[in-house]
């Protein structure tokens, strides 16, 4: 039954809008692609508002009439990452990008947002959707078979997460539904997530690819798969993602969903993770269950990298002089407003790294890929490392406090 509130502004349904982004390291243009009704609403009819206001970017629905704020999300992408990249202060670029609303019953205002580097919001680009506009498509383009790996209620009061295959033949659909259901189990198995596994539903769709595995233009490796997914991505030899959004939301509209898994049929180690993106990983690298948790804590949670000594394409990720978003790094410009109810007493700020301190909530300096100015509340934790194979307290309350919007 849909919740009342919902029902008199949304149809049980969604809408995806495509659109292009494209610019350079100081400018950026929105500009609208198609507009596609796709299945029924995966999301809360609840909690329709971003409270948290994480995310690069966010998505506003306002009643066209009334200019009432129906619905909001925030998310981040490939092309705010690709600004921060040398590249970006040379050329242009183009970028397709999409989001997912509920159906609105009548006439809306959607407008896109970017977050500037002071951390304020700015209104980059506005559409008022019709929802009688016979040009809104209705085709599921690339319909496939879908396995339910895990299931436990209706997707309004879950958790949906849908598990797509990237490089997996057709003769290899039963190695993806195996290694699908493998980490469908390991999520549900982590201490984080375990005791929200009957709040969680996993689905995977069976689409298979032309050939095996993924692109690695770095060592000449070049493949045709369905996703077009890519290592060194800005010329990171470990980052795999995807740009083509296109096909990557045609595949995973085969079913209900809040996020998207990609699964890449490779043994070699990688992977990427974009808050209300995706996240990417591999399936047979040894590490391969830690990456995709590490990555699943960015798509789903936006928790940030805590590392701050591996090779990255980014210059200057993080403005000093403003807290970031993320709710598990700070630049203590605002402690107060992330974890500092949660630090360990008596423990001073900034915190040191020593011996003793290793098992305790502070603020340790080097996150964010920057060894200097960037803070993370533990010394060691899944968002810096697998050694600790845990996530420290801070990323464990991010994670559930990010469930619990789903499933009210």
């Amino acid at each position: 039954m849909l919740h009342a509130q919902f029902s008199r502004h949304f149809y049980d349904k969604t809408l995806r809008i495509d659109y292009i982004h494209s610019g350079n390291d100081t400018i950026d243009y929105y500009a609208l692609d198609e507009l596609i009704e796709e299945g029924a609403w995966a999301g809360s009819q609840v909690n329709l508002i971003d409270e948290l206001d994480y995310g690069n970017y966010k998505v506003v629905v306002r009643d066209g009439k009334e200019g009432e704020v129906l619905y909001s999300k925030g998310y981040s992408s490939l092309f705010w990452e690709w600004q921060t990249t040398a590249e970006a202060a040379l050329t242009t670029r183009a970028f397709p990008e999409n989001v997912l609303i509920p159906f609105p019953r009548r006439p809306a205002d959607v407008e896109f947002y970017n977050r500037l580097r002071d951390g304020h919001w700015q209104m980059k680009f506005s559409y008022r959707v019709d929802p009688e506009n016979y040009f809104i498509k209705k085709e599921n383009r690339l319909q496939f078979p879908v396995l339910n790996l895990h299931h436990s209620g209706a997707p309004a009061v879950c958790v949906d997460i849908v598990i797509i295959p990237e490089g997996y033949t057709a003769d290899e659909m039963d190695k993806f539904r195996a290694d699908s259901r493998r980490f469908a189990d390991y999520l549900l198995n982590n201490e984080v997530y375990k005791p929200y596994s009957a709040n969680i539903n996993v689905s995977a769709v069976l689409a298979p690819s032309a050939e095996s595995g993924a692109d690695s233009p770095g060592t000449g490796v070049w493949k045709k798969t369905l996703l077009n997914s890519t290592f060194y991505t800005f010329d990171s030899d470990r980052y795999l993602t995807t740009s083509d959004m296109k096909s990557v939301r045609d595949v995973a509209a085969n079913v209900p969903y809040d996020h998207i898994l990609i699964l890449a049929n490779t043994a070699v180690y990688g992977g990427g993770g974009i808050y209300n993106f995706y996240g990417m990983f591999t399936s047979d690298n040894p590490y391969a269950g830690e990456v995709f948790i590490h990555e699943f804590g960015h798509s789903f949670a936006g928790l940030a990298d805590e590392y701050y000594d591996s090779e990255v394409s980014y210059v200057d990720f993080y403005n000093l002089a403003v807290e970031p978003w993320e709710p598990n790094i700070t630049t203590l410009v605002n402690f107060e407003s992330k974890w500092a109810d949660m630090v360990t007493p008596g423990t001073d700020i900034p915190t040191s790294a020593k011996v003793n301190n290793k098992n305790i909530v502070g603020a340790f300096e080097g996150a964010g890929y920057m060894a200097k100015g960037v803070y993370r509340p533990s010394y060691g934790c899944m968002m810096k490392s697998f050694s600790s194979r845990k996530f420290c307290p801070v990323c464990h309350k991010a994670i559930h406090q990010m469930i619990e919007l789903y499933i009210h």
